[in-house]
Formats: structure tokens, sequence, C-alpha cells
């Protein structure tokens, strides 16, 4: 395997296979995990630029991409899955299979992505009122939600791109690809706003400009003669015994994105009972909360990726050691996130509120509740990770099904219908969902762990 593999791809998965696992941990995951906070804190300076225009835009950004997210859901589980797959047979040291998997992989999300191009641009509007988008929403932003749609074709082949990168350990490369992106995408943002003061159509275009750039790169990098995984015709194998080990694992993904995208698009309809601004109000604090969650998802994607590395290579303590070391990071992380975001609670609120006194009372009224869910939003989301690395996509799709359709819409119904709290209602509802989740994440991954542990992992590991 030397000789198909460069000597610093070599080098870098031994590292993943034998270097110490706090080292692997923190080199692997931490350019993930600052890539998730700078690209939260990205969107929280784009919500930011957005309210420069009026506070129904920010309403209407954060309950449009909500429905965007549901179709993207499909390119997230292809990813994912493959990126599973791939990571599996790098550490299994099948190269030449994983680059079928890799070119195969690209066909499928460029096929999946213009199939739902064709499908949803010509009828925005039919798509957005099924949604129950109020109306004052589709009016301001239908243009804003074809052309992001748009944006999906781009977001499929870098999904795969990303995704395969970080099968083989890149994820410095992923960093400053994604840190480009973003930056570009706020300058254009920026330009168009303050420079032009273009409305909410502009952000779209600088969404897709931007990603659009990313794509260029992929394609490029993907094509080099030097490239272990390069593009290349022949090793396409779109035969269903090929492809389906992919849609066996891409398909809970997928319906676990879809469902929790679609129960956010329900829970933003429920909040509009209380007017646009709440639904606003929400957004700011998932934003807000973001920052804090976003490290956190860094390091389950960089675990996920080197539990994945050691199955393959049928490391099964060294795959759990990799779960341990994370939760420990994500739990500090989000007590560290909980202190800073309590003390300087008003402060970052008055940012987005911009001197609107009622639209500022909105959103403290959620996030004071949703803070308090940081440390078990950690547990579970490391728990995801191990699940993702296990291959155990249906048993993450159980969970974030249950955060949402369990968890979150009843307590926020029951709170609606039978207490006047009103848009404190939509705060409690998070709190509650995502600290049961936490706890009900943290049974399973104690029960995972043990039959791990039970069986010497060998009934975990998946052929492919």
């Amino acid at each position: 395997m030397s000789s198909i593999l460069s000597k610093k791809e070599s080098e870098r998965r031994d590292f993943v296979l034998e270097g110490n696992i706090w080292k692997v941990v923190l080199s692997i995951s931490f350019p993930l995990a600052i890539y998730n906070a700078f690209n939260h804190l990205f969107s929280v300076l784009d919500t930011l630029m957005a309210s420069q225009i009026s506070s129904e835009v920010v309403s209407a950004v954060a309950y449009l991409s909500q429905i965007k997210t549901m179709f993207a859901a499909i390119g997230t589980g292809l990813a994912v899955s493959g990126g599973i797959i791939v990571a599996r047979c790098y550490g299994a040291g099948d190269i030449k299979k994983a680059k079928k998997y890799v070119n195969t992989l690209f066909v499928m999300a460029i096929g999946i992505a213009l199939i739902l191009l064709i499908t949803i641009v010509p009828f925005t509007k039919p798509i957005l009122r099924f949604a129950n988008t109020p109306k004052e929403l589709i009016d301001v932003g239908s243009q804003y939600f074809a052309i992001e749609i748009i944006v999906i074709v781009s977001m499929f082949i870098n999904n795969i791109y990303i995704a395969v990168e970080k099968a083989k350990g890149n994820t410095k490369a992923i960093l400053y690809l994604n840190l480009m992106v973003i930056i570009i995408k706020l300058v254009l943002t920026a330009m168009f706003i303050y420079v032009f003061h273009w409305g909410i159509t502009a952000m779209a275009v600088a969404t897709l400009l931007s990603h659009s750039l990313l794509t260029a790169i992929a394609v490029g990098d993907m094509l080099r003669a030097d490239n272990i995984f390069k593009l290349a015709i022949k090793d396409v194998n779109l035969s269903w015994a090929f492809i389906s080990p992919i849609i066996i694992l891409a398909t809970p993904i997928f319906f676990e994105r879809f469902a929790f995208s679609f129960g956010k698009v329900i829970v933003n309809s429920m909040s509009a009972s209380y007017g646009v601004m709440v639904v606003g109000a929400l957004g700011i604090s998932n934003h807000i909360a973001g920052v804090i969650t976003g490290l956190g998802n860094g390091f389950q994607d960089g675990e996920s990726s080197i539990i994945s590395q050691n199955m393959g290579n049928k490391n099964y303590k060294r795959a759990i050691d990799g779960f341990q070391k994370t939760l420990i990071i994500n739990i500090t992380i989000a007590i560290i996130g909980f202190i800073l975001t309590s003390v300087f609670m008003d402060h970052i609120i008055g940012l987005f509120a911009k001197g609107d006194f009622q639209f500022a009372q909105e959103i403290k009224n959620i996030f004071r509740y949703e803070r308090y869910a940081l440390i078990t939003l950690a547990i579970s989301t490391t728990v995801m990770g191990l699940l993702y690395g296990l291959g155990y996509t249906r048993l993450a799709l159980v969970l974030n099904f249950m955060r949402l359709f369990v968890f979150r819409i009843p307590s926020l119904y029951l709170l609606q219908k039978f207490t006047s709290l009103g848009s404190e209602s939509v705060g409690l509802a998070m709190m509650i969902s995502n600290g049961l989740v936490g706890v009900t994440a943290a049974i399973v991954g104690f029960i995972v762990i043990r039959n791990l542990k039970k069986t010497e992992g060998e009934q975990a590991y998946l052929n492919f």
C-alpha cells in the first residue's frame, strides 16, 4: 500500500491508527471544530447583516433555511455514509475499493442534485405554501429560496469532497477551504447589503458564488493525476451490489436530517403563532447556542472518522478510546460555553436587537432556557459521532427523531395549550427536548459501548 499512498498520506493514516489518541483526536477534530465554530459565528454575522434590512428578513432566512436543509439532507446522507465507507476501506488498506466508492459517490451526488434542481425550483411558491410558510415570508423570500436550492448542486459536490478528505484525515485542508468559503460569502454579503443596499436575494447570490468557488477547487483537485482518488469514469460502479452499502447507510441519515429539519419547520410554524418576530428570535437563539454546539459538532465529525478508520483496521478498543476522549472535550466546551453565554447574554442579544426592546426580549425569552441544555447536547453529539463511526445510522435516526417528534413538538404543544407563557414556551421546549435527548443518548452510548467491549467489536464491524 505504501506504493499507492504518498508519504504524507501514509504517515497520516498510521498516525490515526497508532498515534497517541489524545493527539489524534485534537489533530483530526480540532480543525473541524474551528471551522464549525467559525461557520456558526459567520452565520451570526450574516444574521446581523440581515437584521439591517428588517426583522422580517431575519425571520424569512431562519424559516426558509430549514426548508432548504430538508432537501439538502439527501446530499448530507450521501456524504456521511460515503465518508464512513471510504474511511473503513482506507483504514483497512483497500485503496482501490475506496477509489471506486469515491468516484461512484461523485456521480450519485451530481445526478441527485440535478434532479432536485429540476423538480423544486419551478415550484418554489407551492412548496413554501405546503410547508405552511407565513404569506409575508413567502413574499419576502421566495426568490431567495429558489437561489438557495440552486446552491444545493454545489453543496452536494462539496460535501462529498469534504467527506473524502475527512476520511483520509486531511482535516486541515477542510478547515482552510471552508474558511475561504465563509469569508468570501461574508464579504460579498456585506458588500451587497451595506454598499449596494440590495435585499435578501443578494444574500443567496453571495452563498451561490462562494460555494461555486469551492466546487471548482474540489473538482480541480479530484482531477489531479497524483490524487489517489482521481476521478475517472472507469472507476464508477453503479451496480446495486456496490452502491447498496451506501444507500443502506445513507437512508437513515437522510431521514434523520430531513425529519430534523422538517421538525424545525413545524416548530417555526408553531412559534409563528406568537408572531413572525418570534421565529426570528428562535433563529437567533439557535445561532448563539450554535457557536458552542458547532465546536462539539466539529469534534463529532472528527470522532466518527477516527472510529471508522480504526474499526476498519479492527482496533476496537482504540475506537472506544476515541469516543471517550471526545466526550471529555465536548463536555468541557459546553461548560465553558454555558458560563460565557450566561455572563454576556444581554450584550450578545443586544447586538441583534439593534435597540428594539421587544425583539431583544423575545430572544432572551428563548435563549435563557435553551442555554441550560448545552451540556446534555454535548453528550448526545458525542454519542451520535460514535454511532456514525460504527455505522449505526438507524439508531442515530431514532435519537434525532425522538429529539423533535417525541420531546420537542409535544412539549411545545402542551405548553402552548395549557399555559399562558407566550414565547417563553419555545425556549422551554428547546430546553426540555435537548435535555431529554442527552439523557437518552447517554443510555444508548452506555449500552453500545458495553456490547462493543463484550464482543471485542466483532459484531459491530460492518464488512463492506
